[in-house]
């Protein structure tokens, strides 16, 4: 073999094994990661991934948006999309997502074990990380609390021209209705949500915050339904805030819960690694940073939460499976519009 042939055969042997240790170094960075589609904010969840990226040496990549963007791009993306992860807010978003076909159902003894049955998908699509409380709120200068017992009982006329919601196109109270419809039937639901709104003393707020603030100002607003959370949030700022919780519902069925959870993309080409990224959420340490960021409470109850939201105490939480908030969601959209809860 002369010269020139020779070379150029070691050269396309050099370019072979270069281009080979490119793709595989390639491969290797692309399965050291993991794609996120989270509803939940960036606040919330960048020290969630930078302490997994410190421990485990997987780099989280995330996309931030609306949950129902997200379903939709996930929806658009189909088989190609890069997600791993979904994680969102609300079991009704999740339950959608499942019953889309989004979300794969997965195996773990770990998710099982340390997720109550109720704050997950019966066939393992999606499992609640941290817990979130709708509860009644009250101006403790206006209202005894001892006037205070259910959700239902807001319809009484006793609270006429005192209460305060947020919209009825929020997810958080169309959850809450189809729960209350899962208790109380159709019929029930409908009067108590009619009698509601006879007994707003303003039109609905487009935020919990608003409704939180109104409360604590007094001036119409005596009483309201919120995620605890927000609550949390003004007194962290100001402590003195004349706005207190009230756990409704203590001796029939306990408090309307939900949850922020995550499940894995049907589509993903790393279904063990977000297996463990889920497992790992549920330990002991990301369960309370996660939980904390929100002022939110832990999925177990053995891990303390932020002591803002310790303060509020204990209470009995309602056990309704959370596919429920899926399940009957057009149902109780359909019977608020009726009921004329805008």
């Amino acid at each position: 073999m002369n010269l020139k042939p020779r070379m150029i055969l070691i050269g396309c042997i050099i370019l072979a094994v270069a281009y080979g240790a490119f793709k595989w170094l390639n491969q290797a960075s692309v399965d050291n990661q993991l794609v996120v589609y989270s509803a939940r904010k960036e606040h919330l969840i960048k020290p969630i991934f930078d302490l997994y990226e410190k421990e485990t040496g997987f780099k989280v990549i995330y996309h931030t948006d609306k949950a129902g963007v997200l379903v939709e791009k996930l929806k658009q993306e189909g088989k190609h999309s890069p997600a791993d992860i979904l994680l969102t807010v609300d079991a009704g978003n999740l339950w959608h997502a499942a019953n889309m076909g989004l979300l794969k159902p997965v195996k773990s003894k770990k998710l099982l074990d340390r997720i109550p049955a109720h704050l997950r998908d019966k066939d393992n699509r999606w499992f609640g990380l941290s817990l979130r409380a709708r509860t009644i709120i009250y101006n403790p200068n206006k209202v005894d609390p001892k006037a205070l017992s259910t959700y239902a009982n807001l319809s009484d006329s006793k609270w006429k021209d005192r209460l305060c919601l947020r919209t009825s196109k929020k997810v958080y109270n169309q959850s809450l209705v189809a729960t209350l419809i899962h208790s109380l039937g159709e019929s029930t639901t409908h009067d108590v949500v009619q009698k509601w709104v006879k007994n707003l003393a303003l039109p609905v707020f487009s935020s919990d915050t608003k409704v939180a603030q109104a409360v604590a100002k007094g001036t119409r607003c005596h009483v309201g339904i919120v995620n605890t959370y927000y609550v949390g949030r003004l007194l962290k700022k100001s402590p003195d805030l004349p706005v207190a919780l009230f756990w409704p519902n203590q001796t029939i069925g306990g408090v309307h819960i939900n949850v922020s959870g995550a499940g894995v993309v049907h589509s993903s080409k790393r279904v063990d690694s977000a297996v463990r990224f889920l497992e790992w959420l549920t330990q002991d340490t990301a369960q309370k940073l996660f939980a904390d960021a929100n002022l939110e409470f832990p999925v177990s109850e053995s891990i303390k939460p932020h002591p803002i939201v310790q303060k509020w105490g204990p209470f009995k939480r309602s056990t309704v499976h959370l596919s429920v908030a899926g399940e009957l969601q057009r149902q109780a959209i359909k019977l608020m519009d009726g009921a004329g809860y805008l």
